[in-house]
């Protein structure tokens, strides 16, 4: 744009300077201002299109409009076989750690496909068990021990977009809590560039600069949710209860969790009159916790030192479900969450249940070998046990998705590999599994399921009524589980 208006002031003085020129002379002006605005133009279609291009519309509208790639749709070409979303591109840190492995496998004669022996899905009826490959067997002895305790017994959902929105995680919020008690929507983070896509909560503010695990941040100050925040200025951070999901109208307990290097000043809102807590500054994990039945909860805050870990917002006991999705993600920066840093918020509240969803940003359509991938899962699972030693830890398998093989959508070939790979990650690192792909239905499944508005057309995520679906399919399964 400056480039152009330069153009644009260097012919005005031209003009202005020279004495009139022929005819010819001022058409190759003409042209020229004509030419600079034409690529302006061209640069500004562009824009609109790569950033149109990587825009969630299916899931920020509900599935009023759909999902599109202008970009690949240019790209594409004839090819009989593309993969449905060419958007989902595999996770950049484990494409990292498959290069590293391939150094280190050089001329080793056993790299190999990974070869797993087919394993029958756990099924009861349209049930699908969750299999337990924990050390003794104790299943989830630790989850049930918080519910029989009358305190607030959490889960959390660590996972990539497939949960984004709290999409399947607020439907189990919802049975949870009519089940076992609890109010609140859990955990938040403290700002959202689609606010209005989440239905579980009316989430609002601004100044805020978000560190994510997959970009440059510090990992001094990366906990579960692989994010935190810092103010840039005056930031605010605004969370309203809502009615369109059971038990999220209000609740009874309101935390902020942060890190204060410098003596600051936080103000709190909630339900009633601002209030500001002084905050002496010290190297470890804060937090400020009103206890009062509200509606809302904001904070505002001006230091720009200031590491914001997150709000939790939560009933005096049953079950708080805490969704925490990261867009693009594999699961494997997991490995670098901070155990201390753990430790330190556990002592404000712990997790009894942890469920990872991962695989949709370790997938290609033709591969087969996942051997890093599922090396790489158990590292996590073993480093996410370091850090929350008091819970029980489930791993989600995929659910299915689809690729266009010559004008039809079927399975992506590599799902039962990616399946696989998953259940053995469970087996070798001792944690419970739950087979998503085939409590879905398995091969196809996302066929049907987009076909009954449960999946969007991406054939990859779910829609709020997908969500609920298989929402309902975990909860049988914990259900049932707990009754062990």
């Amino acid at each position: 744009m400056e480039d152009n208006d330069k153009l644009n002031e260097d012919i005005d003085v031209t003009d202005g300077d020279v004495p009139a020129a022929d005819e010819t002379e001022e058409t190759e002006i003409s042209e020229s201002r004509r030419g600079g605005k034409a690529w302006l133009i061209l640069l500004i279609a562009v824009a609109v299109v790569v950033g149109a291009s990587f825009v969630p519309w299916s899931r920020i509208t509900g599935g009023k409009v759909k999902d599109f790639n202008l970009i690949s749709d240019i790209i594409s070409g004839s090819n009989d076989t593309i993969e449905v979303d060419e958007r989902e591109s595999m996770d950049p840190e484990l494409l990292k750690a498959q290069k590293e492995e391939e150094l280190n496998r050089q001329g080793i004669a056993d790299a190999t496909d990974t070869i797993i022996q087919p394993v029958q899905p756990n099924k009861s009826g349209d049930l699908t068990i969750i299999e337990d490959y924990t050390s003794g067997s104790h299943g989830l002895s630790r989850f049930k021990a918080a519910l029989a305790d009358g305190r607030v017994a959490r889960i959390a959902v660590v996972g990539d977009s497939y949960i984004e929105g709290d999409i399947m995680c607020q439907d189990l919020r919802s049975k949870m809590q009519t089940a076992y008690g609890g109010a609140g929507v859990g955990y938040m983070n403290m700002h959202s560039d689609f606010p209005g896509f989440r239905r579980s909560v009316k989430q609002g503010g601004n100044g805020w600069k978000s560190f994510l695990a997959n970009g440059k941040c510090n990992f001094e100050f990366m906990w579960l949710a692989e994010q935190y925040a810092k103010p840039t200025g005056n930031a605010t951070s605004t969370y309203q209860g809502v009615t369109a999901l059971p038990h999220l109208e209000k609740w009874t307990s309101s935390k902020f969790m942060f890190i204060a290097p410098n003596s600051t000043t936080i103000s709190i809102k909630a339900g009633g009159e601002w209030k500001e807590h002084a905050v002496t500054g010290q190297a470890g994990v804060q937090c400020i916790s009103v206890d009062t039945l509200t509606t809302d909860f904001d904070i505002k805050i001006n230091d720009p030192s200031l590491i914001s870990l997150g709000v939790w917002l939560d009933g005096a006991n049953g079950v708080a479900v805490d969704c925490m999705s990261s867009r693009g993600f594999s699961g494997i920066t997991l490995t670098k969450i901070n155990p201390e840093l753990c430790h330190q918020m556990s002592k404000y509240l712990d997790y009894d249940l942890i469920i990872l969803e991962f695989g949709i940003n370790a997938m290609s359509s033709k591969q087969t070998n996942y051997n890093v991938y599922q090396s790489r899962m158990v590292e996590v699972i073993r480093h996410v046990r370091e850090c929350y030693p008091k819970a029980d830890i489930l791993l989600m398998g995929i659910g299915d998705r689809g690729e266009k093989s010559n004008g039809a959508i079927k399975s992506m070939k590599s799902c039962p590999y990616m399946v696989a790979a998953q259940r053995d990650a469970a087996r070798q690192a001792h944690c419970l599994f739950w087979d998503t792909r085939e409590a879905m239905g398995g091969e196809d499944a996302i066929v049907g399921w987009a076909q009954e508005g449960c999946a969007n057309k991406d054939y990859i995520h779910l829609t709020h009524k997908g969500g609920d679906r298989l929402a309902t399919a975990l909860f049988n399964a914990l259900q049932n589980a707990l009754k062990e």
